[in-house]
């Protein structure tokens, strides 16, 4: 069964990514559905969302997402024949921006290199 939701998340992945940039017109820079996580009886998808641009930006491109949340529901449905069509949840996907901050500010530290060690002496312990 796990095979059979994970075969289902990519197909509705791939094919919400083709139907969103032919469909909806985005203020966000590059638009790209991350992930797709179907909940196991097929009725509800969350759809992880991965945006470049400013803030500004990507709330707009969500706003578009969701108002056009039926529209693309509708299309994915005649693409995707499965026994029900999900209901969509359009999530943003801020783990990137998280990982730039987070080496920004370690490149910021100016933190000194750790010295290195002979692994070779560990492993003879």
């Amino acid at each position: 069964m796990k095979n059979r939701l994970d075969r289902v998340n990519e197909l509705i992945k791939r094919e919400l990514d083709t139907l969103i940039r032919k469909e909806v017109q985005m203020p966000s820079k590059l638009v790209t559905v991350k992930e797709v996580d179907i909940s196991p009886d097929l009725k509800h998808a969350k759809v992880w969302m991965g945006m470049i641009g400013t803030q500004e930006e990507q709330f707009a491109s969500m706003a578009k997402l969701h108002a056009a949340r039926k529209e693309l529901q509708s299309a994915l449905s005649k693409r995707v024949v499965l026994k029900f069509t999900p209901q969509i949840h359009f999530k943003l996907d801020e783990t990137g921006e998280r990982g730039d901050r987070i080496l920004t500010i370690l490149n910021e530290l100016n933190l000194p290199p750790e010295p290195k060690t002979d692994e070779s002496d560990e492993d003879a312990n």
